[in-house]
């Protein structure tokens, strides 16, 4: 991929505004880009929420799936786009607080990597926009899963707060 290939802005989109050429960990430096939008977009209301990241996910479909079709491959490494998006899945209705922006980071980075059932599925079956976006919607969702119940355990004092 030769920067000069990558001028167009769906382009500069889906690479996460050029983090996703950083070498080694490039969907760990997409999902560092989202945390700054979830902490602006958490002081929205739930339904501002999720039409935002609706729109985020259709809009994703046609941005990376371009991107991927215009350098000739299938899902890309370095689009992180879809990270981005999925991490915000991962932290509907949370806190913008350290302790749970770190837990989902970290949560979410570790299915987007291990790709459990049906995220490995999905990245193999749907087209190539949809696949990029769907298989870290699902990590994302798995990670609000388990950020949300341990948040409802904590708030009910079922388990004991850190610290």
């Amino acid at each position: 991929m030769q920067f000069a290939a990558w001028q167009h802005v769906t382009h500069w989109l889906a690479l996460g505004l050029g983090l996703g050429k950083i070498p080694g960990a490039p969907g760990t430096f997409g999902t560092l880009l989202a945390i700054p939008l979830f902490v602006l977009m958490s002081r929205l209301g739930p339904v501002t929420y999720s039409a935002i990241v609706a729109v985020m996910f259709v809009a994703g479909i046609f941005i990376c799936g371009q991107t991927a079709r215009d350098f000739g491959e299938v899902d890309p490494g370095y689009i992180v786009y879809d990270e981005i998006v999925g991490f915000l899945v991962a932290m509907f209705r949370l806190p913008a607080e350290r302790r749970w922006i770190v837990a989902g980071f970290i949560i979410y980075r570790i299915f987007d990597i291990w790709k459990p059932f049906p995220i490995d599925w999905v990245e193999d079956k749907l087209g190539t926009g949809t696949s990029i976006m769907a298989d870290d919607v699902i990590a994302g969702l798995y990670t609000l899963l388990i950020l949300h119940a341990v948040k409802y355990l904590l708030d009910r004092d079922l388990i004991r707060r850190p610290g």
